[in-house]
């Protein structure tokens, strides 16, 4: 694969970047797991001293981080800089807390005493994507550095700038060599680094094909994985929901990241009795925003990641309608220099049509009308998917209700508000497993070791 920095708001090739050789990818392993040999005996406050350092360093160089992600992904930069300081907050999380998190565990058996303690794994090899090019970083190197492991990581080829800039804040921190390495390989050259008996654990975020080809490969070699993939979220709007509140939601939900969010709001589930009202009022928010250079902090509406991704969103829509779909508004790119593309609204979309089960990764919008609350669980259960969820509503029971019957990682009452370094985030069926963030996030590549002691004859 390629690695090339292209802007996306106005298609300049920024930069390209040669791929590792398999002579220096060795070289990289090597280093990684050597360091591993002396990281995983270092203490909990040594480890801390260069991951909070790392976070200081994040929130010391908030708009040269931003820029990158800006310049590469067309992350609008207000954005970005919110990304940057979030990453730098998963990281200065961990720096404090992962010594209680992984701190042994008492337990009681009828004789004798036993504990659990924790132990990390090794090398880790983490795939991570490009819609947030420093934060997917974050939330595996905060936890797992600080757990005693090392990292190396491939990032997506069209954010090299910033995978180089987020290996460059480690040694500037002060981490040793090969405590986190960036690769820039192959899709041939990853295979054979999941097959590589130094590599004892994998990381992915990414599409549900790309997940389904590394846990395969991963489970050959038995080998411990977690995966972050796509998702297909609910936004439940039940019939006594404060629209005031409701309505900037949804535009936020369906349009931070331009719509590139695998937990964005994108099947719009409301109740008949509101549903016109809403309609109308969303399409009215969604008509506001404004396309411009990403760079401008006045502008609300910025580019795809790349031209491919606009073209393979298009083609989604253009099939949905084909196959019967109502298009209320957008569906075409925007005539400016980049990728971007209209607001977009689809309604009808029956079961057999491919958009029905589609994840529309983009600032299209999936319109649903069903009768009652039951109907509006059932819909947002057909799905592959299970990531997150939301649902809005006046009566808070009647929420959590709602929310404990939709078949997701995660649940939302009133709200999107998808990450806090402290909650785990993940989900289920197609979406994937494990969880990251969190006290859960730090044990998803630790061994957890019983230790028993008793005084104890031998069985006869």
């Amino acid at each position: 694969m390629a690695y090339q920095s292209v802007n996306p708001s106005n298609g300049e090739v920024l930069k390209n970047f040669d791929q590792l050789n398999n002579s220096q990818l060795e070289q990289s392993l090597a280093a990684a797991e050597s360091c591993f040999q002396t990281w995983k005996h270092t203490t909990y406050a040594e480890r801390a001293v260069i991951v909070g350092k790392a976070a200081a360093l994040m929130r010391t160089h908030v708009d040269d981080f931003a820029k990158l992600a800006t310049l590469e992904m067309g992350k609008r930069i207000d954005e970005a800089r919110g990304e940057v300081k979030f990453s730098a907050d998963i990281l200065a999380y961990y720096a404090e807390h992962a010594e209680k998190f992984l701190a042994p565990t008492k337990l009681h058996p009828k004789v004798g005493a036993a504990h659990m303690e924790s132990s990390p794994f090794g090398v880790l090899f983490c795939v991570e994507p490009w819609n947030f090019p420093f934060y997917q970083l974050a939330r595996v190197a905060g936890p797992q550095l600080m757990a005693g492991n090392t990292l190396v990581v491939k990032h997506a080829g069209c954010v090299p700038q910033c995978a180089i800039a987020f290996e460059k804040l480690w040694i500037d921190a002060g981490a040793p060599k090969g405590a986190y390495t960036n690769l820039l390989i192959s899709h041939e050259q990853s295979e054979k680094i999941i097959d590589d008996p130094r590599i004892k654990g994998v990381a992915l975020t990414g599409s549900v094909a790309a997940g389904k080809s590394i846990a395969a490969q991963a489970g050959q070699n038995l080998k411990k994985t977690s995966m972050e993939l796509g998702g297909s979220d609910a936004f439940i709007v039940l019939d006594d929901a404060d629209l005031e509140k409701t309505i900037p939601w949804a535009v936020w939900g369906r349009m931070y990241n331009a719509g590139q969010t695998c937990c964005a709001a994108k099947r719009f589930i409301v109740l008949d009795s509101i549903a016109d009202k809403f309609l109308e009022k969303f399409k009215v928010a969604l008509s506001a925003l404004t396309p411009g250079d990403p760079m401008d902090e006045k502008t609300t509406h910025g580019p795809l990641s790349t031209e491919a991704a606009l073209v393979q969103l298009l083609k989604q829509v253009d099939e949905a309608v084909a196959s019967g779909a109502k298009l209320v508004m957008g569906g075409k790119r925007i005539d400016r220099p980049g990728s971007f593309m209209e607001t977009t609204i689809l309604t009808d979309i029956k079961p057999d049509n491919p958009a029905f089960r589609d994840e529309f990764f983009g600032p299209v919008v999936s319109f649903f009308r069903v009768k009652d609350e039951a109907a509006a669980i059932a819909l947002a259960n057909d799905s592959d998917f299970g990531l997150g969820g939301s649902v809005f509503t006046k009566d808070e029971a009647r929420g959590k209700r709602v929310a404990s019957q939709v078949d997701t990682g995660m649940m939302f009452i009133n709200n999107i508000d998808w990450s806090d370094a402290e909650l785990p985030f993940g989900g289920i069926k197609y979406s994937g497993y494990g969880r990251e963030l969190g006290n859960m996030g730090i044990q998803e590549f630790v061994n957890k070791k019983l230790v028993r002691t008793a005084d104890l004859n031998a069985p006869a």
